[in-house]
């Protein structure tokens, strides 16, 4: 794996395209521009790498497009040192944006074979996330609290399991539908038993399915 100049030009470019969306954070945007998206790719996507497309990278699933990661990152509202969690580590990308911004990631992937090729190229990265193999479903309880979670996958619903593992405080955010397509919330928990939720448009990702690791 290896970055260049022309790599990094089209990150550039990638970055443009991304402002002229509507993408205004600037760690998010510099996070862009740090990470080299075309090592999360098979090398016969590298060119197209930083086009705004999702890519199939094996078990069935995705890498997100760009704008959809930079979207979902962006209202997590990041702060440097936040605890997140996240649901469904899949290339890694999303992964990397959240480290490069400088967050303590905790992931958790269902499908061994990409949960392992991820943690190659973060290692290869230099990223040191938490990665966990299993259920994203009932999240990583033994880490809680979080201050902030993070799901890249159509959930059938909130899960009452990733809720009490955020703090008061914090942030969810989580693409509900079980359609081919969902729509993206930002959960803020107000108390112990109390939620907020605010919407923010369609997306479409691959199903967040329950009692399920292969």
């Amino acid at each position: 794996m290896q970055d260049s100049f022309k790599y990094k030009g089209m990150r550039k470019k990638l970055i443009q395209e991304l402002q002229s969306k509507g993408i205004k954070d600037e760690k998010v945007l510099d996070a862009f521009e740090a990470v080299p998206r075309h090592y999360f790719l098979d090398n016969a996507f590298a060119e197209q790498a930083y086009s705004n497309m999702a890519f199939q990278i094996g078990s069935g699933q995705t890498i997100s497009h760009p704008y959809t990661v930079a979207f979902q990152t962006e209202l997590l509202d990041l702060k440097k040192g936040d605890k997140v969690l996240e649901i469904g580590t899949g290339s890694g990308f999303q992964t990397s944006i959240l480290c490069q911004i400088g967050a303590k990631v905790f992931s958790i992937e269902r499908h061994k074979e990409l949960h392992l090729k991820a943690k190659r190229v973060l290692q290869h990265l230099k990223f040191n996330p938490r990665l966990s193999f299993g259920d994203g479903f009932k999240g990583l309880p033994a880490f809680a609290p979080f201050d902030k979670v993070i799901i890249t996958c159509g959930a059938p619903y909130i899960p009452q399991a990733l809720v009490d593992q955020l703090k008061v405080g914090g942030i969810m955010i989580i693409p509900i539908g079980e359609g081919e397509e969902q729509q993206m919330k930002r959960i803020v928990k107000k108390s112990e038993t109390e939620i907020a939720e605010e919407d923010f448009g369609v997306f479409k990702f691959v199903p967040m399915l329950e009692n399920k690791v292969k």
